[in-house]
């Protein structure tokens, strides 16, 4: 992977200095707002928006819904935070309608995200069901569009 994206990944922020130039403040003001910030619990990271087709060959992504008895008192939050616990759950949200939650997650292969919703996920107590959808090609992420340019660009990303 290329070192510069590697940290862009691992969460590096953006330079304080540059946003002073941006918003002409002076750069002690942003930092003492991006602590306040932090300190809330309103800016968790910061995290760039990358193409899924550059990582496609490393990479395999599920939305899994899940279903769950709530528990007394708790309802689904105990659980929830559990699932939310592991590390190849990308986003773990609390859903209205056919099921209760929605599980991102991203593994390196397909037999990989199988075994994690079989062996773990599946197996958790209040875990009554859950159904895998795997992740073929994305269109837009986080309100980029997706500009498609290399060739079978017709085809899903798993297409042979």
């Amino acid at each position: 992977m290329n070192a510069v994206l590697k940290l862009i990944l691992q969460g590096e922020a953006l330079d304080a200095g540059k946003l002073a130039d941006l918003l002409a403040l002076p750069q002690i003001e942003i930092d003492r707002q991006i602590a306040d910030l932090k300190r809330d619990g309103i800016l968790l990271g910061w995290r760039p928006v990358i193409n899924p087709d550059y990582e496609a060959d490393n990479a395999v992504r599920a939305h899994i819904e899940v279903r769950v008895r709530p528990e007394g008192g708790l309802g689904f939050d105990r659980l929830a935070e559990r699932i939310a616990q592991f590390e190849q759950v990308e986003t773990c949200y609390l859903m209205s309608g056919a099921f209760d939650l929605l599980v991102i997650v991203k593994d390196t292969n397909l037999r990989k995200v199988a075994a994690f919703v079989h062996d773990r996920l599946a197996k958790l107590e209040g875990v009554q069901s859950t159904a895998t959808c795997f992740m073929l090609r994305a269109y837009k992420e986080h309100g980029h569009l997706i500009t498609v340019t290399r060739p079978g660009a017709d085809q899903p990303s798993v297409s042979p």
